[in-house]
């Protein structure tokens, strides 16, 4: 069963997106005692390495995060100067109850004060973001943890403990939880020794990962649809969406938003400049009747291809489940992996995906 198969199933039945088991409880007195108790070390602070940190501090165990850019979010990233509220970039939408957010923080002492509304068939922040939720309810803690603009090379997990050459040199480790993108490890910009399992390196070699593209055009009029999806054929190439932005935020302005990844992405991705805002806003025109060009304000994009640590857009709704499992296994009792691509095959991408990834990762390494 794809991704899309498993969602569309759920729509039928009229059942929510699964959030599945508890996380692990630092409250809870019925909570599993952790048997290990050495030094974890987290590649990557998306969702998923935040994530798996933040459980690891709140298990008190021993863990630093290394990142190969300047910022924490990966696909979360936000842009806040473009408009009065945050525009997202990447990850968008809640693809799943908002019960979600109390189960990632994991305390039933702190009380979550995130907005969504209805945008069917998942829901949309209102004047805030992914982003925001993890800045303010996961980042506090473990900030002290992170280490940024140090991408990992290699890692060699062929003795008692795992040694990890960066660029600014070499590290050591009990355990690892592997949390980057998957067209990083595609494309082996991480080595292995041993080299992965053979079942691993086939899901991760085999499987399509989509390319990544988002724009966000100001208008001084509201003369488009809230939401206008653009025929893909054959539908295994990719999605494109135009919609409203600016629907449901606190906000005046008119906001257009475009969302493009497979191979309808690649006549966006491949251009730039004011030939980008012109190809966007011709196109624009055609669907609107001319008025697209005469109400341009400003615009701005993001290519997730052009990302170095990143290098594409998600994993395809399409994948083979029994893939996605491969991609998520762990090795040697060493290694582990955590993050929208390396979940149990149930549904994967997501933000709320990436934070169960890393509770299962969690919850294998330590106990």
């Amino acid at each position: 069963m794809t991704r899309k198969e498993f969602i569309n199933m759920c729509a039928i039945l009229g059942v929510g997106m699964p959030i599945g088991s508890s996380l692990i409880s630092c409250k809870s007195d019925d909570a599993p005692t952790p048997i290990f108790n050495g030094k974890v070390i987290i590649i990557g602070a998306g969702a998923g390495g935040l994530s798996a940190g933040y459980l690891l501090k709140q298990q008190g165990i021993e863990f630093e995060i290394y990142e190969a850019s300047s910022t924490f979010g990966g696909r979360m990233k936000i842009n806040t100067d473009f408009t009065d509220f945050p525009i997202p970039l990447g990850a968008e939408w809640l693809e799943t109850s908002t019960d979600i957010f109390a189960q990632i923080v994991n305390d039933s002492s702190v009380e979550v004060d995130i907005e969504t509304f209805p945008d069917d068939p998942d829901r949309k922040f209102i004047n805030s973001s992914w982003f925001n939720f993890f800045q303010t309810y996961i980042l506090p803690s473990i900030a002290d943890n992170i280490v940024y603009n140090t991408p990992i090379q290699s890692l060699d997990y062929s003795q008692d403990q795992v040694r990890l050459t960066t660029t600014n040199g070499e590290l050591t480790s009990d355990k690892v939880i592997v949390s980057v993108p998957l067209k990083i490890l595609q494309d082996g910009d991480v080595s292995f020794t041993p080299s992965l399992p053979t079942s691993k390196l086939s899901a991760i070699e085999g499987i399509t990962i989509w390319e990544g593209f988002k724009a966000f055009f100001e208008f001084s009029t509201k003369f488009y649809d809230d939401n206008r999806n653009v025929s893909v054929s054959p539908a295994t190439d990719g999605h494109k969406l135009y919609y409203n932005a600016a629907f449901g935020q606190n906000t005046s302005k008119n906001l257009l938003g475009l969302f493009t990844v497979g191979k309808p992405a690649l006549d966006f991705i491949n251009r730039s400049g004011n030939d980008l805002r012109d190809y966007i806003l011709n196109e624009l025109d055609e669907l609107y009747n001319n008025q697209a060009t005469p109400n341009y304000i400003q615009h701005t994009t993001q290519n997730w291809n052009n990302e170095p640590y990143i290098k594409a857009g998600y994993l395809s709704d399409y994948a083979d489940w029994r893939q996605v499992q491969q991609l998520s296994s762990s090795i040697s009792n060493k290694v582990y992996f955590a993050g929208g691509a390396y979940t149990n095959g149930e549904d994967w991408v997501s933000v709320h995906t990436a934070a169960q990834s890393a509770r299962n990762a969690v919850n294998e390494l330590i106990l």
